[in-house]
């Protein structure tokens, strides 16, 4: 039995910032598998990124029209790698009318869900909130940062706030199945560049 208490301390300190090591590890050695790092390629398929059903693949019924939105990593097919070692992979997708859909938004869309880079463009903050609009009634992402705002069933265009262009948009494909990517990015993903 180990009586000296600053000993005990110690020992009881290494244990645990060992346990925090190897919990660490696990985390960083998945961020760091090849091809997590990559865009989204085409056929990848969606899973939740967030909550109780982080990891699980994404199909258009888990979604409930009109919002609210979900956050969501592409993740290799073949290899089973999510593409989460870069937060520029993240995206928000949203199940909206396809009546609502502008021609464009329509032609990127699976069965109206949409998704969207869930990074703002005008300093990179994540997109985190789905709010009435501030000039209108329906719902929009909003980027609670600096207040821009971005329309998903008009392309992620901008309808207030700093941000200087629309959100890039992730074309979707949903065959009898889950959410699939079906190309790449339409737009540069990140925030503008710094003058």
């Amino acid at each position: 039995m180990c009586q000296d208490p600053t000993r005990r301390a110690l020992i009881l300190t290494a244990f645990a910032t060992g346990a925090c090591l190897a919990s660490s590890r696990s985390s960083v050695a998945e961020e760091d598998l090849p091809g997590s790092n990559e865009r989204p390629q085409k056929a990848d398929i969606l899973v939740f990124a967030e909550g109780d059903r982080a990891g699980e693949v994404i199909k258009p019924q888990d979604l409930k029209a009109g919002g609210p939105p979900a956050r969501a990593w592409p993740k290799d097919p073949k290899t089973s790698v999510v593409r989460k070692g870069s937060r520029l992979n993240e995206v928000v997708v949203v199940k909206l009318d396809p009546a609502e859909l502008d021609e464009e938004t329509r032609s990127r869309a699976a069965g109206g869900v949409v998704a969207y880079s869930v990074i703002c463009v005008h300093t990179g903050c994540p997109i985190t909130a789905w709010v009435k609009a501030a000039g209108g009634d329906k719902d929009v992402f909003k980027c609670v940062c600096h207040n821009s705002e971005f329309d998903p069933r008009q392309s992620g265009q901008v309808v207030f706030g700093p941000a200087p262009r629309r959100l890039p948009a992730l074309p979707l494909a949903a065959e009898d199945g889950p959410l699939t990517v079906a190309a790449a990015f339409v737009g540069k993903v990140g925030a503008q560049q710094a003058r």
